[in-house]
């Protein structure tokens, strides 16, 4: 895989945070770079027919952090989703287990998850219809005042974690790292905010969190805090897949709807790998998750961020499907899977490369 964000250059924090003002969804669209439009893989002949189609709306889920946010809201802001006709009504949801849930219910038709909650699509229960990123953005986190310094320590102890989630999914492997399993300590499912505050008040011994998340822990419990494993930890055995996905029947019944919306991401990713709108994005997800910015643009390191050009590149070479092959492998030997289900069952390709064309 490509570039990390991690090694962006500081010098983007000396844009004017005044040119990151305007939220309004239907502002009129600037013009991308240069180099992000000769990469961009959505051509001038798809985006003139899209000016042309039926305007729909879609009700798009996601959640309060950076990785989560990037493509969508930039997507947005720049116009992309006017250009394909795409009225988007964004809705916030706390982890992906619940988006799907509010799928089934047919009060989201589209939406963002991190790697937990794949499981549910290897399973069946949804199709993913765009790779967004390889993340980073998970840690099991431990107080050293509790005793803990290795995950082996983690033994007995009184750990949150947020069921069906990444939280879980790296709690997983980070316990199997040193032997043990969820019988071996005592587990308490809880929400993300929740095992935010029981860190603090020192309720729990360690906890399995995402970012922004575990940046808030970090500041207040300083040096107490100790890392025992993040996504890279496990980067060899099972890689941290995040996706934009949909129910099954919603692929079948508006696959155009789909193709549009994709077509406007492969755009914002674009726009995104230009240094010089770091701060500006950053920006405009603070103000529709209602973070300060320097959180959220602290997030900017936790995913490896490709280019349509890249991404499309990997799809056609194999490199994202075998990344989803090694999520699954992950979640086949957690249990959390039974039996290995060809990747093309659930994730569709030949929309990514229609798309692009």
């Amino acid at each position: 895989m490509k570039k990390l964000l991690a090694t962006l250059m500081a010098a983007a924090m000396a844009l004017s945070l005044a040119a990151c003002g305007s939220t309004s969804s239907s502002a009129a669209p600037e013009s991308a770079p240069a180099d992000a439009g000769s990469s961009s893989a959505a051509t001038s002949e798809a985006a003139s027919e899209s000016t042309s189609a039926e305007p729909i709306t879609m009700n798009v889920a996601y959640m309060p952090n950076y990785s989560s946010l990037v493509e969508v809201v930039t997507a947005d802001k720049m116009g992309y989703f006017e250009e394909e006709g795409i009225d988007v009504n964004l809705v916030q949801f706390q982890d992906g287990p619940t988006i799907i849930a509010a799928m089934e219910n047919g009060s989201i038709d589209v939406g963002y998850i991190g790697s937990g909650a794949h499981k549910l699509c290897i399973n069946g229960q949804a199709k993913i219809f765009c790779f967004a990123h390889v993340g980073n953005g998970d840690r099991v986190m431990a107080l050293k005042s509790h005793g803990i310094e290795t995950a082996a320590d983690l033994a007995g102890k009184t750990i949150g974690y947020s069921a069906g989630t990444s939280s879980e999914a790296i709690l997983n492997k980070t316990l199997a790292s040193a032997g043990l399993s969820m019988s071996d300590v005592n587990a308490m499912e809880m929400e993300a905010s929740g095992i935010v505050s029981a860190m603090i008040s020192g309720s729990l011994d360690a906890c399995a969190l995402w970012s922004p998340s575990t940046l808030a822990v970090e500041e207040e419990l300083g040096d107490d805090v100790i890392e025992l494993a993040d996504n890279l930890s496990f980067a060899d055995s099972s890689a941290s897949v995040s996706s934009w996905i949909c129910m099954s029947e919603y692929a079948d019944a508006n696959y155009d709807n789909l193709l549009r919306f994709t077509r406007a991401l492969y755009k914002a990713k674009d726009y995104r790998a230009d240094e010089a709108n770091a701060e500006q994005i950053s920006q405009w997800i603070a103000e529709e998750c209602g973070l300060d910015f320097d959180t959220v643009y602290a997030q900017r390191g936790d995913a490896e961020w490709l280019t349509s050009q890249e991404m499309m590149d990997e799809v056609n070479d194999g490199t994202i499907e075998s990344l989803y092959k090694s999520q699954q492998d992950g979640f086949i030997a957690s249990g959390d899977v039974e039996a290995e289900v060809p990747v093309s069952d659930y994730v569709m390709f030949d929309l990514m490369k229609e798309a692009a064309a």
